[in-house]
């Protein structure tokens, strides 16, 4: 579903709202549409918090999961959450929403969540944490690695756009571990929806879902190559030990792939996504972020 080589990092076109000044708090909401490296519009939140810390330290960025949208629900309740930590950004994937695109299920939407974390970082935001949640669970992981390794390569903080797109922390919730998984009922129902015409009409009517209907290629890089790669950069990795989606060899896949850098959490009785994560371990989460995030 992508044009370019596998692992490559395009420079984000995004620059700060033009309503706030650069490495000024912004302390008031903020709702835009952000244009993508590969020009695509992408509907973002941006909300400052109540937890009372000062407006310039710390972010959450929030990739949401497949069909769902900075809208939805289960969305705003994960952002409320966090927002007593800290500012908020959510956003709505490519197809996803009111944002303009198909999706691509986990490969071009790494443009997505850079796009929002330079936006966020715009507000004068020093500390910004990437939390994903399935789909945006594989997208958070590849982010941190591509972007992680476009600011090494790129000469460190402050080297063109791709260092204002790189997150401090990530946190990775309910992620696949690698691409084209069909050992469980939802996975196989997942992939009738995404690769064949019928489904794709199921996901835009009946789930307000737009699907490319390209294969990847080439295929882009697998979560867990992408989580061997983000050190040094602190990784959180979450998952239920009752994931209808994926298996437990999934999480503990990414985790041995991310090493000592790497911390991993099995939550017992916990279910798939935003819908299964609850509020004490949105707590933790947070506790964890702001711990972790330099």
């Amino acid at each position: 579903m992508s044009n370019r080589p596998a692992g490559h990092v395009a420079r984000s076109t995004i620059r700060p709202h033009p309503e706030t000044p650069r490495g000024a708090p912004r302390r008031t909401p903020s709702r835009t549409f952000l244009r993508t490296s590969d020009g695509v519009r992408i509907d973002a939140v941006y909300e400052p918090g109540v937890s009372g810390r000062d407006a310039c330290d710390l972010v959450f960025v929030v990739a949401h999961g497949f069909t769902g949208d900075a809208d939805r629900p289960h969305v705003r309740r994960i952002a409320a959450a966090f927002a007593r930590y800290g500012a908020v950004v959510t956003f709505s994937f490519r197809g996803h929403g009111a944002s303009g695109g198909r999706s691509t299920v986990g490969d071009r939407e790494v443009l997505d969540l850079a796009a929002a974390v330079a936006w966020a970082r715009g507000f004068g935001h020093t500390r910004v944490v990437t939390v994903g949640f399935s789909m945006g669970g594989s997208v958070v992981l590849r982010h941190a690695a591509l972007y992680g390794e476009a600011e090494a390569e790129g000469g460190g903080e402050g080297e063109g756009d791709d260092a204002g797109a790189r997150a401090d922390a990530v946190v990775s919730v309910s992620s696949p571990a690698r691409w084209y998984y069909r050992g469980t009922a939802p996975m196989r129902r997942l992939h009738w929806l995404v690769m064949r015409p019928a489904g794709r009409v199921v996901g835009r009517y009946g789930l307000r879902t737009r699907i490319h209907h390209r294969d990847w290629d080439p295929v882009p890089l697998s979560p867990v190559e992408a989580a061997g790669r983000i050190a040094p950069t602190p990784l959180l990795v979450v998952h239920g030990d009752r994931d209808g989606y994926f298996p437990l060899d999934h999480p503990r896949m990414l985790a041995e792939a991310a090493g000592d850098h790497g911390e991993l959490w099995l939550e017992p009785g916990m279910g798939h996504a935003e819908h299964a994560s609850d509020e004490d371990l949105l707590r933790r989460i947070g506790d964890w972020a702001v711990s972790r995030a330099g």
